[in-house]
């Protein structure tokens, strides 16, 4: 058995910090927002007190945060930064231009919803706008999770075979500010897994000029284009590969590193979450499941690069699937639901969409139940 860090009771928003201490970047451009403070805050702190050896640069906006990020990564060097909600809304002009120049940034986001009206509170309304930028995109339910994830995530986006950002998405205050314990890695440990950072592109030097971004004519553009998606359609197996790698040196596993399964085993019928909407599953589950009701869990880890035949392996035998998003794909459904509709067209799984949660609203238990016994019945709101 891999051997245990240091054990604390901990805010989320600090695990996610200590991941980010532990991966050591050099650069850390930042702009603080609600929900996501905490997080920078805390980084600073570490710096400030000598802890970590980095670069934080405070801009003067969430735009000039991400772009300082664009070129510290070009210049080839590990970069963090963070984000949330307006913030992230704000960051859009650059995010492509990151992932189109194959640049490895990490970002937390702070899952908020977007205004109006002003809501400062937890949906994946922020996220899920930025979902066709280019970028991987992981979803966490716990603090051990978020701290776990980040490591992972500068694994992922650093392999040679991906080179591309990664969104670490976390629910806001509804994870951001809770506190769980969470078992620390010592600094060994997080090196063991995750080794310096030795870009084999260091695009930005002054003794080796190169044109960087550079203009994509008709003839060309497509081509950059479709080597990014694929790219990020073949980071699946990256994924799956780190979160192997990382069960084996601190025993802690997420599902395959794309989907987590929760009692699927003879599961008539699931539900399908992203995030702390998870873990109310799982009591909604047990409590099923002592009435002999064979219900399991989806939880989808990964949404970016979109896990098809994984889901499709999860669902092929359920009679029914209850899709529970917490955005809005205005005009439509939850943007969540229309990709499984689609991974599933071939299945005769009774598959209903249910929008939830969203500005902050609690999704509790009965919600969920809700949600299992209208199975096969129109999607709906679940206010």
């Amino acid at each position: 058995m891999a051997k245990k860090g240091n054990k604390k009771v901990i805010e989320a928003s600090t695990a996610v910090a200590l991941g980010v201490k532990l991966a050591e970047p050099s650069v850390i451009p930042m702009y603080p927002i609600t929900p996501q403070t905490h997080q920078v805050e805390r980084l600073a702190e570490y710096i400030n007190d000598g802890e970590m050896k980095c670069e934080m640069l405070h801009a003067e906006s969430e735009h000039a945060a991400i772009s300082a990020a664009l070129g510290a990564s070009a210049a080839g060097v590990r970069t963090f930064t963070a984000t949330s909600s307006q913030g992230l809304a704000l960051m859009f002009e650059v995010l492509p231009i990151i992932s189109g120049m194959r640049l490895p940034v990490v970002m937390a986001v702070s899952n908020r919803a977007l205004s109006s009206p002003i809501n400062i509170w937890n949906d994946h309304s922020d996220s899920m706008a930025c979902r066709d930028s280019g970028w991987i995109q992981l979803y966490v339910e716990s603090a051990q999770e978020a701290l776990d994830t980040i490591l992972m995530a500068f694994r992922i986006a650093e392999d040679k075979k991906v080179l591309l950002p990664v969104m670490v998405c976390l629910d806001g205050f509804t994870l951001t500010h809770v506190f769980e314990p969470v078992d620390i890695p010592t600094p060994a440990q997080a090196k063991r897994f995750l080794p310096k950072f030795r870009h084999q592109y260091t695009v930005l030097d002054p003794k080796k000029p190169a044109t960087l971004g550079p203009v994509g004519f008709p003839d060309t553009y497509m081509e950059f284009r479709k080597a990014l998606s694929d790219t990020c359609i073949e980071s699946q197996k990256v994924i799956n590969k780190v979160s192997r790698e990382f069960k084996a040196k601190f025993n802690r596993e997420y599902g395959n590193g794309l989907i987590e399964l929760y009692r699927m085993n003879g599961a008539t019928h699931a539900i399908l979450a992203m995030g702390t909407v998870a873990g109310t599953a799982r009591a909604v589950i047990d409590d099923l499941r002592a009435r002999g009701k064979r219900v399991g869990l989806i939880k989808l880890r990964c949404y970016r690069p979109f896990p098809v035949e994984d889901i499709r392996k999860a669902a092929k035998n359920l009679k029914g699937l209850a899709v529970i998003d917490r955005s809005v794909s205005y005009g439509y459904e939850g943007p969540l639901m229309t990709d499984i509709m689609a991974a599933l067209r071939e299945n005769k799984t009774a598959i209903t969409g249910f929008i939830a949660g969203l500005g902050g609203r609690d999704v509790t238990k009965e919600h969920l139940m809700q949600a299992i016994n209208s199975i096969g019945k129109n999607s709906d709101w679940l206010l």
